[in-house]
């Protein structure tokens, strides 16, 4: 039965920093999703499972590992799509919460709403049970806050039944405005999955927004009938003259898989039913 699954640790890399230890960890995080993907788990589940691994790490500006806003606060974004339903949740802006993603999760299923922001997001993380961080500042601030810009995380995965799904998880922008909102939150610029493809994004989020990446992807699909790597490379050459960066990954109905990006490096791994493992940072 095919399957595809695509993981990725941010378009913020630098090309005079080694990247082991993450691709280590995104190498077995690559391993433990095929198996589940292997064993007929839904593309939902399993993208929920990767993107909450990866902002536990501690390894990603996601999460653990968090840089803190222009007045010391980590503010947290995060984006779901299931693909078959086009159902989703996101949070905006919110702080303290162990998974990010997880909550995203539950705006989706215990919610009528697709986006919950600051102190509403948070209002409704607590009353339904969602785990906080007990001390931010210990928790957050790692060896890795703050190395590069950005560092969002995200997974993309095509199921044996042929459903799609993907997850964005981000802490923003080192240094942005309190209140800033990228596009890892936003339905359409840093996630979506439906029918077709499935996508997440990672960059400067300003442009990612002004051009709605992550759907244009399946966009160009549907309507100039373009391969999955033509409407990715495609979507990524359009924030690139716009003058912004970063890259996304992307899955089809047919279980290819796209990975491009316009910046120094992008972290990333990459796995299939056809035997494919691939984790690279740079080219």
């Amino acid at each position: 039965m095919t399957w595809a699954l695509a993981l990725h640790g941010g378009a913020g890399a630098i090309a005079e920093r080694a990247y082991k230890r993450e691709e280590e960890h995104m190498a077995a995080l690559l391993e433990e999703g095929a198996a589940m993907l292997t064993r007929g788990m839904s593309a939902l589940d399993v993208v929920t499972a990767m993107a909450e691994a990866l902002e536990a790490s501690g390894l990603h500006q996601a999460g653990k590992g968090s840089a803190p806003n222009a007045d010391g606060v980590v503010e947290l974004d995060a984006s779901i799509m299931d693909g078959a339903t086009r159902k989703a949740g996101a949070v905006a802006a919110i702080s303290n919460f162990l998974s990010p993603i997880r909550v995203a999760r539950g705006v989706m299923e215990k919610t009528p709403h697709v986006l919950l922001t600051g102190a509403g997001a948070e209002k409704f993380a607590v009353a339904e049970g969602f785990e906080r961080v007990a001390d931010p500042k210990s928790y957050y601030v790692t060896a890795q806050s703050g190395l590069a810009a950005m560092g969002t995380v995200g997974a993309v995965a095509l199921d044996t039944n042929g459903k799609l799904a993907a997850a964005t998880s981000t802490g923003g922008v080192s240094g942005k405005m309190p209140g800033r909102v990228g596009d890892a939150p936003i339905i359409g610029a840093g996630c979506w999955a439906d029918e077709r493809a499935a996508v997440s994004c990672t960059g400067l989020g300003e442009y990612f927004m002004r051009v709605n990446a992550a759907a244009d992807v399946s966009a160009r699909i549907a309507y100039a009938d373009q391969t999955l790597d033509a409407a990715a490379f495609g979507v990524i050459e359009d924030v690139r003259k716009l003058g912004g960066y970063g890259g996304l990954i992307a899955v089809d109905a047919k279980g290819h898989i796209a990975a491009p990006f316009a910046s120094q490096g992008m972290k990333r791994g990459l796995a299939s039913s056809a035997g494919l493992r691939e984790v690279k940072t740079f080219q």
